[in-house]
């Protein structure tokens, strides 16, 4: 009896991690599409609030339904349902060059032009 909710309990926790994974994976590519819960909802055919338990790993999620929520993301089921561990990780904070590289794709044209020649003129003094 022992091993059985011991296999019971590694089997759910196993479950729940699995949901919790494909939810925050769903969620990532959801707001790298732009969309909001109610748009995916809209176009999967659920509510925002099916989504959002999707996301947050409450509710089992129907095979038909992957399927549509992969199209509706432009992935692969495959790539909706693949392992954390086979998702390249993160490094961390980006480094300040990379930060302020960012920045200045932000910036206006005429004022990432100032900062590009700025560079380039440190760089041909050095």
């Amino acid at each position: 009896m022992t091993q059985t909710v011991e296999l019971w309990v590694e089997t759910m926790t196993d479950q729940e991690t699995f949901l919790r994974e494909l939810g925050e994976r769903i969620a990532r590519l959801r707001k790298e599409q732009g969309l909001t819960q109610t748009q995916l909802g809209n176009l999967v055919k659920v509510t925002q609030q099916v989504i959002a338990e999707y996301e947050a790993g409450y509710r089992n999620i129907p095979i038909y339904r992957l399927i549509s929520l992969a199209e509706a993301l432009g992935v692969s089921t495959e790539e909706l349902l693949k392992p954390v561990s086979a998702e390249p990780k993160k490094r961390g904070p980006a480094p300040k060059f990379q930060r302020l590289v960012d920045q200045v794709g932000r910036l206006p044209k005429s004022r990432q032009q100032f900062v590009v020649e700025m560079l380039e003129n440190a760089l041909q003094a050095r």
